[in-house]
């Protein structure tokens, strides 16, 4: 199953794991699956970023042609 999370939740998701790692929370085990996970939220959150960029250019572009 797969579930969508919004750029504010991976975000803050992040946000937890980073400061976790710094105040050495995770367990030697635990870090590399945090470590993944970090990741895969860096990925989802550009991939994200990237879409909503070109789709206002797109916007932009249109509004253009029209004035």
């Amino acid at each position: 199953m797969k579930t969508t999370e919004t750029y504010e939740q991976s975000l803050q998701r992040l946000d937890d794991i980073v400061q976790k790692m710094e105040r050495n929370e995770y367990g030697i085990d635990e870090l590399t699956t945090q470590l993944k996970e970090a990741q895969r939220l860096i990925k989802l959150c550009k991939d994200k970023l990237t879409k909503t960029d070109e789709e206002i250019k797109k916007i932009l572009e249109k509004d253009e042609l029209f004035t």
